[in-house]
C-alpha cells in the first residue's frame, strides 16, 4: 500500500485504485509549503475530528475533487452546510463496507470543535480492513485502554499514531499504544508543526528501536510503501 505524507496529520493512501485522504491541513501548515494542494486528488476524505488543524482544507478539497467526506454526524452536517453534497456520516463503534474495504470507527480520547465554534461531535479513530492490508489511524488521542480492543477487529500491517505530546500522546505513550494494538510498524504524525509539539526525531526513533518497534517519519510530500 502507498502512503503519502502531507504534513501534520494529513496523509493519503490508495486502496483498490481509490485515493483516500485524511485530515486535510496543508495551506496553513508552513512545513507543507512545498505541497501543491491543487494537485491532490481524492475519492474519499476521512476526518477524525473538527479542529482547524484537521479540517482547514476540507471544504476546498472536497469541492474540487468531489470526494465523499466521511466523519462523525456533526462534521458531515457542518460540511453539508458548506455546500458539500457527498457525505457519509458515521460514529464511534459503527462500521461500513466501502468499495475499497471495511472501516470501523473507534474511540479517540480528545476534544472536537469546528472552525465556526459549533460542536464537532466525538473524535474518532478508524480501522481499515482491506484486501491490500489493514491499518489503524488513531486520530488525535491520549493513550487509552480501549486500544486493547483493536486487535479483536483486525490484524494490523501498520498504524498511524500522534507522537507530539502536549495535545496528544507522546512517543512513550505511542510505544505503549503499539503494544496494545499489537502492531510493530508505526507512522508518526502530529509533531513539529507548532512549537508545542516539537520533537527530537532521533531520540524518538531510538525509543521505538529499544522497544522492538519501527517508527516511520516520512518527509512531507514523500510517498512510501507500507
Amino acid at each position: 500500500m502507498k502512503y503519502t505524507c502531507y504534513g501534520h496529520s494529513c496523509f493519503a493512501v490508495e486502496i483498490k485504485g481509490k485515493k483516500i485522504l485524511f485530515d486535510p491541513f496543508i495551506t496553513h501548515n508552513e512545513l507543507a509549503a512545498k505541497v501543491a494542494i491543487d494537485t491532490i486528488t481524492a475519492d474519499y476524505i476521512f476526518v477524525s475530528h473538527g479542529h482547524d488543524d484537521h479540517v482547514a482544507d476540507l471544504v476546498t478539497l472536497a469541492r474540487r475533487t468531489n470526494a465523499t467526506v466521511v466523519s462523525n454526524f456533526e462534521i458531515t452536517v457542518w460540511a453539508g452546510k458548506q455546500g458539500i453534497e457527498k457525505v457519509h456520516p458515521m460514529n464511534t463503534g459503527g462500521k461500513w463496507q466501502f468499495e475499497f474495504g471495511t472501516v470501523k470507527c473507534v474511540t479517540a480520547h480528545h476534544s472536537s470543535g469546528l472552525p465556526d465554534g459549533s460542536y464537532g461531535g466525538n473524535p474518532m479513530g478508524f480501522i481499515f480492513t482491506t484486501e491490500e492490508g489493514n491499518f489503524y489511524y488513531s486520530g488525535d488521542t491520549a493513550l487509552t485502554l480501549d486500544m486493547q480492543l483493536i486487535p479483536r477487529y483486525a490484524t494490523l500491517d501498520f498504524a498511524i499514531l500522534p507522537i507530539g505530546d502536549n495535545f496528544t500522546m507522546d512517543i512513550a505513550d505511542a510505544a505503549i499504544a503499539a503494544e496494545f494494538i499489537k502492531c510493530k510498524k508505526i507512522i508518526g504524525v502530529h509533531y513539529d508543526t507548532f512549537g508545542f509539539i516539537k520533537i527530537d526525531k532521533a531520540e524518538a526513533r531510538q525509543k521505538f528501536d529499544a522497544a522492538g518497534l519501527e517508527l516511520l517519519l516520512p518527509e512531507i510530500g514523500s510517498t512510501i510503501d507500507v
